[in-house]
């Protein structure tokens, strides 16, 4: 079993667990929350395990921080949703490992008995591929989405063209994909290993 849950990237002064947001949790929670090394800048990630983030989360932060911020909601290692926002509220989201996704997300027959029996069909692998293109139609503008994104964290921008690569690319683990993402949009580098 991969890692199930939320990264939470942010930037501030003090350590981001004092965010408004994280209020909720009690004390043995934040104790099992993981930190990455901080990133220049007060840039923080915080990992977690448990469902406790929340779609009203993400805006709470950005006003706290008055920084844009990004949370990648990570599915059993192998596949993540981030989603960012700015303080202006101008929000992009992005698959990382889109073929996992694509397979996730392909649309099941009405009539479907047995997902097992489904799962190795040609209709199936038709089914998968539809949505796999229609994702890959939706990169470049994500790219587009995440460059602003970072210009407005005041990075330098990146080159929407390597983020679209990175989009389309495939790790076994989705959190150093994230980690590279972060990389790519020009956030200066720290480690994703946990401390």
């Amino acid at each position: 079993m991969g890692f199930s849950g939320y990264l939470v990237f942010a930037r501030s002064n003090r350590p981001l667990l004092e965010a408004p947001v994280f209020d909720s949790l009690d004390e043995d929670l934040k104790a099992t929350l993981g930190t990455w090394e901080s990133r220049p800048g007060g840039w923080q990630t915080l990992q977690f395990d448990f469902e406790t983030w929340d779609d009203a989360d993400l805006p709470a932060l950005v006003e706290w921080s008055r920084a844009p911020a990004c949370v990648a909601d990570v599915s059993d290692s192998s596949l993540a949703l981030v989603t960012g926002l700015d303080p202006t509220g101008q929000r992009w989201q992005a698959w990382l490992n889109l073929d996992i996704a694509a397979r996730l997300l392909a649309e099941e027959p009405e009539d479907l008995e047995d997902q097992l029996l489904w799962l190795d069909t040609p209709e199936f692998h038709e089914a998968v591929g539809r949505k796999r293109a229609e994702l890959d139609a939706e990169i470049p503008a994500d790219a587009e989405g995440a460059v602003a994104w970072a210009a407005a964290a005041g990075v330098p921008a990146p080159q929407t063209v390597r983020l679209e690569e990175l989009l389309r690319s495939h790790e076994t683990f989705a959190e150093d994909l994230f980690s590279t993402l972060l990389d790519q949009l020009g956030f200066p580098p720290g480690h994703s290993s946990l401390t």
